[in-house]
């Protein structure tokens, strides 16, 4: 038999989850920037001071969201990565940045609150860290595997840069070469800038194949990173 606490437990998620996801079509219709708890709240039928009981601030509000944003992409790079368990690095490598690219085709809006323009007067908090890292450790882990295992290639590294690298590499990945370390955030940029020139139309009249002209520049990144 459930008890108070539960049902009032499992209320709460309800309502929270309703919440957001009447926030979601809010970004849809009127961008991040206009995110209206009160707009909300007219949604759901609920009195601005009750839904203040769930998320105090707007701000609070798009912190939630975009958890579940990165935390969604995350989940489906990951899943993209154990799929390919049993290929090489290079395939696995692009099964991921390909998930990606599927995950923001799939969901625009969201893409665009995690990787499109700033919210004015928003700052991300510290707890967003975890969740914005996932497809980055996934792409971390091929590399350390490869390295582990087939080997990377040797990259070049300007000598100006080695410092930078250096200090990514301490940050990020000390188990990989500095000389990766320092491709891999570039192929990291390089491939939510292939992904956000798609999905905000600076492809338009310039790419028609699109998938094929993006599988095709994932597998040069993990070329560009030392992947065999």
């Amino acid at each position: 038999m459930s008890t108070p606490q539960g049902a009032r437990a499992r209320a709460r998620i309800e309502v929270t989850a309703a919440i957001k996801e009447a926030a979601r079509r809010q970004l849809a219709q009127e961008g991040a920037a206009k995110l209206s708890l009160r707009a909300v709240a007219r949604e759901l039928g609920m009195v601005s001071s009750a839904l203040y009981r769930y998320f105090p601030s707007r701000d609070e509000l798009l912190t939630a969201l975009i958890i579940d944003a990165y935390d969604s992409l995350g989940e489906a790079a990951e899943q993209a990565r154990d799929a390919a368990r049993d290929a090489g690095p290079v395939v696995r490598w692009t099964a991921v940045c390909e998930a990606v690219r599927g995950w923001a085709l799939a969901h625009p809006h969201e893409y665009a609150l995690i990787y499109g323009s700033p919210v004015p007067g928003y700052s991300a908090p510290e707890t967003t860290v975890p969740a914005a890292s996932r497809v980055g450790l996934v792409l971390i882990g091929i590399l350390r595997a490869a390295h582990e295992g087939p080997g990377l290639a040797d990259l070049p590294l300007p000598v100006a840069l080695r410092p930078e690298a250096e200090r990514i590499a301490a940050d990020l990945a000390p188990e990989l070469p500095v000389e990766v370390a320092a491709a891999m955030v570039a192929a990291w940029a390089q491939l939510f800038g292939l992904v956000g020139f798609e999905l905000f139309g600076q492809f338009n009249n310039v790419v028609e194949d699109r998938e094929t002209f993006f599988r095709h520049a994932a597998t040069e990144l993990a070329h560009g990173v030392g992947l065999r």
